[in-house]
């Protein structure tokens, strides 16, 4: 048995806007699924919903944790904080810049919040040696110079170096879903190979993966078991692998037709963006 994500007739909306109109979706532990769709559809709603962004309203629906002991949790009204110790991790599009902090100080500090939840400031942070060992060997296995543990989180770094320090995150934090909004965004044809890579050797029986992605590019690596198209706020088709290689090769027209409601709720979306 393995943990499962579930989403349930999920509404979500952000300024008072709606945005998801009824997501379903589950996840278990060792699946990769991947997330398509044209723009203003919702796909990044989700993600940050999922996490517990405060500014995305679930307006209706849940999300639910269940563990392989059948113990299932709510996590809809719960901070991001929380959720992340019940193992959700977002990759996010643009990952943001922390001058001052090192690197390995803020996966520390992380990996402490994880591991020993009630910790105070201060304290119950994963011992240096310990802590030092455990990431020296992540980034052996990523590949990754231990130097940049050294730098500063994100600043001045490549559009790369800021997805692979996700990927390194991901290694320590080992969460139970990871959801990674478009990490192959903006990245050129050698970084979404070492990052994909990079997310292939992490992905197994105890993390499931939502990529969400316009692209194949970071599917070639990680095939995924179910491809899921979001138009107008809303799943309107699920397939495997093969759909998303239809989705790369032939574009939304297709999907477009078949499901005109949500095309005009998705065309609403876009021209409200622009």
């Amino acid at each position: 048995m393995s943990s499962l994500l579930k989403i349930t007739d999920l509404h979500v909306s952000v300024a008072d806007t709606p945005i998801l109109k009824g997501v379903n979706m589950e996840i278990r532990q060792g699946e990769v699924h991947a997330l398509m769709g044209p723009n203003g559809c919702g796909k990044s709603t989700l993600a940050y919903a999922l996490a517990g962004h405060p500014k995305y309203t679930v307006t209706q629906g849940s999300i639910e944790i269940s563990s392989p002991d059948g113990e299932t949790v709510n996590i809809t009204e719960l901070e991001a904080d929380e959720r992340a110790r019940l193992g959700m991790f977002l990759a996010f599009q643009y990952p943001v810049v922390i001058p001052g902090v090192k690197v390995a100080d803020f996966i520390r500090h992380a990996i402490s919040n994880i591991r020993n939840p009630d910790r105070k400031e201060g304290e119950g942070l994963v011992g240096m040696r310990e802590f030092r060992k455990e990431i020296k060997a992540k980034m052996e296995e990523l590949g990754m110079d231990v130097e940049f543990a050294r730098r500063y989180l994100n600043d001045g770094f490549s559009g790369g170096e800021k997805k692979r320090m996700e990927i390194l995150q991901m290694a320590m934090l080992q969460p139970k879903f990871a959801i990674l909004d478009e990490t192959d965004s903006g990245l050129d044809s050698d970084a979404v190979r070492v990052v994909s890579e990079g997310l292939a050797k992490l992905a197994g029986p105890e993390m499931g993966v939502l990529i969400i992605t316009h692209h194949e590019r970071l599917l070639e690596y990680n095939p995924p078991k179910f491809t899921h198209v979001m138009l107008g706020g809303r799943i309107v088709e699920t397939g495997d692998a093969a759909l998303a290689e239809d989705l790369h090769n032939n574009g939304y027209a297709g999907v477009r037709e078949r499901h005109p409601d949500a095309d005009a709720d998705n065309a609403k979306a876009e021209a409200a963006a622009v």
